[in-house]
């Protein structure tokens, strides 16, 4: 039995108490964070290991979206642009900028499918606005809906041509939010023609293979409830408003934004919607207790079936074919669009 849920791992080794979990729970997937990835081969030795300890060679994800949020860091791996970066191209020149988007992630794909990732947790696709909380900020590819969808849309198609699976993010729209969700519920007070706009930009990405929910609540719809425990904002809005049919993850359950248990939250997710738990313990260091709440997720997150499994499969799917890429001319390309990173290959 496949498990509705992704877990993570607290540092550069599986454990023992990790190994023995993973292969009880059978996880849908691992996560990898920054304090898991430290080189080229101890990331695929770990990335064996996982796999070894449950006994299957289970979908590995990580948050790669170039700019400050990368768990593969420089000087062991390249850097990668901003999404404003790639926004700055588009402005000037839309098809240098979708170009720009396309080839920067087939270059992550290329670092991610070598380790054996094949899920990258990007791109973005919220829609900053002024005043909001910087949590967003540089990450967003603009502030439109077109010119985000379109950047973003790019995005998916490297990393798919690349043998990985992108999730959007953070459906149905972070780009409000005046606190940070990883310390506190932020509270969306737009109406619901005001935040038509964000949910446009998910729209135009429907079909986009995974998203990752906002652990925001909007007053306009279902006030105090954060999007990922709210059956409203998943049924009515993100499946049919938006039309997003893929698979849908929470955004980590360790956060602050969600109130009770890491069991309550986990239960209440799945009741509203969720296809899959996501836990990062990306608060955490200490590895016993990383273990204890993994353990926690685990066991209130039900079996892969039905409609969440075909989801999972159609995702999976992505990770078993790269079309073919000349990577030393990505490469020289790559840095013509950003000389300023030409020195991280």
């Amino acid at each position: 039995m496949i498990k509705a849920c992704i877990l993570s791992v607290s540092g550069p080794v599986l454990t023992k108490e990790e190994a023995t979990l993973f292969a009880a729970e059978q996880p849908w997937g691992v996560i990898l964070m920054g304090r898991s990835c430290v080189s080229r081969t101890q990331v695929r030795s770990l990335v064996d290991d996982i796999w070894n300890a449950m006994n299957r060679p289970c979908l590995i994800f990580i948050d790669q979206e170039g700019g400050r949020v990368a768990r593969l860091k420089a000087p062991e791996w390249p850097l990668f642009p901003r999404g404003q970066d790639y926004a700055d191209i588009y402005a000037n020149d839309r098809e240098r900028g979708l170009s720009a988007a396309w080839l920067g992630h087939r270059l992550i794909a290329a670092e991610l499918a070598a380790l054996s990732i094949h899920a990258d947790c990007a791109p973005v696709v919220d829609l900053p606005v002024p005043g909001a909380h910087d949590v967003i900020g540089d990450r967003a590819f603009g502030t439109d809906p077109e010119t985000v969808a379109s950047l973003a849309g790019a995005a998916l198609k490297g990393l798919a041509s690349g043998g990985v699976a992108g999730v959007i993010k953070h459906i149905p729209g972070h780009g409000r939010s005046m606190c940070d969700s990883h310390l506190e519920l932020p509270r969306v007070a737009a109406s619901a023609a005001e935040l038509a706009k964000d949910f446009d930009a998910f729209a135009r990405l429907a079909d986009a293979p995974m998203a990752m929910t906002a652990h925001i609540s909007y007053d306009a719809f279902d006030a105090n409830v954060p999007a990922t425990l709210s059956k409203i904002m998943i049924q009515d809005v993100i499946r049919a408003r938006i039309g997003f049919d893929g698979l849908l993850m929470t955004d980590d359950l360790g956060m602050q934004a969600l109130g009770g248990s890491l069991g309550e939250r986990g239960e209440a997710a799945i009741a509203a919607g969720c296809d899959v738990l996501l836990h990062c313990s990306g608060f955490l260091s200490d590895p016993l207790a990383i273990h204890s709440e993994m353990a926690e997720v685990a066991a209130v997150s039900p079996e892969l079936t039905g409609r969440p499994l075909e989801r999972a499969l159609r995702a999976e799917a992505l990770s078993t074919h790269q079309e073919e890429f000349d990577l030393v001319e990505g490469w020289q390309t790559f840095q013509s669009y950003f000389p300023h990173l030409a020195g991280a290959a």
